[in-house]
Formats: structure tokens, C-alpha cells, sequence
């Protein structure tokens, strides 16, 4: 849902020359998003029908100016592959303190919970943005 979302906000902010790409700590490379992601991103005008997941790598990483995760857990990943100095938490760089910085991640929940996630990473995505980019507000 952040990829798209991330996506989505950037083409408002006509931003085509900032790419966006998700990866995962968890979910298999090549499966499609989940059930409650996909409708819930629908509701709001979004297609999640041709995403699909991989796997976070040193690569990808490496590739990356900026990594912002959902949790601690994925930020000592990424900085372990090699993301030191650019990867923070999405909630502490759209300045969140603390605990309140981590975004639960929803996967097999319902259908609410799934919304709730997605309000919260539109207000934190955007929050972000501001800082990325000059003309943004959030």
C-alpha cells in the first residue's frame, strides 16, 4: 500500500523524477499483494492488481538515496544490508517520536485495520514528502 500510495502522492506533486519502490522482510518474491491491501487501496482509487512482492536486498538497498520502513525490525535489516546513514523509520522522518514512529503492518487483519494502516501511511508518506520535496506540504 505505500509503494502505491507513495506513487500516487508523487503524481499529484507532479514528482516524476523521484521513484518510488517497495520491498519486503517477510513476504515471497512474485506474490501479489494481500486480499485486504488490494481492496482496501481500490476503495481509495488505487491498483494494487499488478504489484508484486520482493524481497529486500543489499542491491536494492544500495541502489536507494533513502529507505524508510514500518518497523525497527525492517530498519536493522536494511541497515545491516548496507543502508547505514539513510534508512530511518517513515514515522520518525515524517516526525513521529518514539514508539509512535513504527506502523503496524496489517497483513491478515481486517478490512478496517487495512484502512487504518493506509490513513495512517497517507498522513506519514505525505508528512515525508514534505521534507523530499520543496514545493510539498503536509
Amino acid at each position: 500500500m505505500a509503494e502505491v500510495l507513495a506513487r500516487s502522492l508523487l503524481d499529484t506533486k507532479g514528482a516524476g523524477n523521484v521513484t518510488v519502490s517497495s520491498a519486503g522482510t517477510g513476504a515471497l518474491d512474485g506474490t501479489p499483494a494481500s486480499e485486504g491491501a488490494y481492496l482496501v487501496s481500490l476503495e481509495r482509487g488505487l491498483d494494487l492488481s499488478s504489484h508484486r512482492a520482493r524481497y529486500l536486498t543489499p542491491t536494492l538497498v544500495r541502489e536507494a538515496d533513502l529507505v524508510l520502513t514500518m518497523s525497527r525490525s525492517h530498519k536493522r535489516l536494511a541497515e545491516e544490508l548496507g543502508g547505514k546513514g539513510k534508512t530511518y523509520l517513515l514515522g520518525e522522518y515524517a516526525g513521529r517520536p518514539g514508539a509512535e514512529a513504527e506502523v503496524s503492518d496489517p497483513f491478515g487483519a481486517d478490512l478496517d485495520t487495512y484502512r487504518t494502516t493506509f490513513e495512517e501511511l497517507q498522513q506519514l508518506i505525505t508528512a515525508a514528502f514534505a521534507r523530499v520535496l520543496p514545493d510539498s506540504s503536509p
